[in-house]
């Protein structure tokens, strides 16, 4: 969840300020130190204490967070960076129900401020995801929040995100597609929607041409934005898969072109006896894998060919299905090449080639599904 800037207040201490810079320069440990000196001088700082807890809350300590955001709403009940920290931090503990709450008190206190209703979306969005998408009733009140932080606040890249998330929950495409490219043209860097984008993309990969290109660019875009991001990473682990996996078709006719040449072969094999069959096999063979290959060529442009080469090298479902595949169009090819051998013994072992090409199907499509990001 993005954290809303608050409206102004009052000038800040010298010191809270250069916490302030250190936090957005990303050097926690050292903002949050900042923050607890000028604490132990006036422990009652209510901006002092929300950015202590925005600072354990980065550093992962959410329950040490909780405690100073709470004592900072003490100080000063009505903050609203506070109360906006606090349904953040709360989310992190998966404690949805008083997130909910803590986003609602903050609309009650700020009703047109975008980021009061951005974290009301924020929160219901979570709580029905939570749920695994069966709280259709939460996902629409979000959409709504989300709706009414994109009227409130136009040029906020998070809103038109959240927006296009809601919407893609709730089915509408077209709204989600929409709301995302708005998003990446506020924020161009923003990783979730090049990633969110590039899987409506993929949905119309056979109904548009150049979606399964556009999408690969965008999961590309999302994962050098954010190199901690697994789910761009494991989409395009995905597409390399299904890469390898598709070019099994073409395996599996170039085994059946190669084993019903070697059948016409007459016995005993003469070179003049099997020339046509292996003529006709080979020109079956080489035609279906060259046909394969130019139009991978039009579909992975070379911009795309390195980034999925390095994500297929580290991702062993990828591997494995591409080695089986591998192994049977080169048993087609040796299969007629080696036309004189033992046509038993060359069926045989082409047949347990095919059958690994199958198994392996199922065993790297359940082992990929591991690897998806929980979150």
């Amino acid at each position: 969840m993005t954290t809303p800037a608050t409206p102004a207040g009052p000038a800040t201490p010298s010191a809270l300020a250069r916490a302030e810079a250190l936090y957005e320069a990303g050097r926690y440990e050292q903002a949050g130190e900042l923050a607890a000196r000028h604490l132990a001088e006036d422990p009652e700082d209510a901006d002092a204490l929300t950015l202590l807890a925005r600072c354990r809350h980065r550093a992962g300590g959410h329950a040490d967070a909780l405690v100073a955001v709470e004592q900072a709403l003490r100080a000063e009940p009505e903050q609203i960076g506070a109360h906006l920290m606090r349904t953040q931090i709360l989310l992190a503990l998966k404690r949805y129900g008083d997130a909910e709450a803590s986003a609602l008190r903050t609309v009650e206190l700020a009703p047109q401020f975008w980021g009061s209703h951005y974290a009301l979306g924020t929160a219901l969005a979570e709580t029905a995801e939570a749920g695994r998408g069966r709280d259709r009733a939460r996902v629409a009140a979000a959409y709504e929040a989300a709706r009414t932080a994109v009227a409130l606040g136009p040029e906020e890249d998070a809103a038109h995100f959240l927006v296009g998330l809601t919407a893609q929950r709730r089915g509408d495409h077209a709204t989600a597609r929409r709301a995302y490219e708005t998003t990446l043209r506020l924020n161009p860097q923003s990783s979730e929607a090049h990633n969110n984008l590039s899987l409506l993309k993929l949905r119309r990969r056979w109904l548009r041409r150049g979606a399964w290109t556009q999408a690969a660019e965008g999961f590309v875009a999302s994962a050098a934005l954010d190199l901690t991001d697994r789910k761009a990473r494991y989409n395009l682990e995905a597409m390399a898969w299904g890469t390898a996996a598709g070019a099994r078709w073409v395996a599996l006719l170039g085994f059946l072109a190669s084993a019903v040449a070697r059948a016409w072969i007459p016995s005993p094999p003469t070179w003049s006896g099997a020339a046509v069959p292996l003529l006709a096999g080979g020109a079956v063979l080489v035609g279906a894998w060259a046909g394969w290959a130019v139009w991978m060529t039009r579909r992975v442009p070379p911009r795309l060919r390195r980034p999925l080469l390095l994500v297929a090298r580290n991702c062993r479902p990828v591997l494995f299905m591409a080695g089986a595949v591998g192994l049977l169009g080169l048993h087609s090819f040796a299969a007629l090449a080696l036309w004189s051998l033992d046509q038993g013994a060359v069926n045989g072992f082409g047949t347990l080639l095919f059958w690994t090409v199958i198994i392996t199907y199922w065993a790297s499509r359940t082992a990929l599904n591991r690897r998806m990001p929980k979150d």
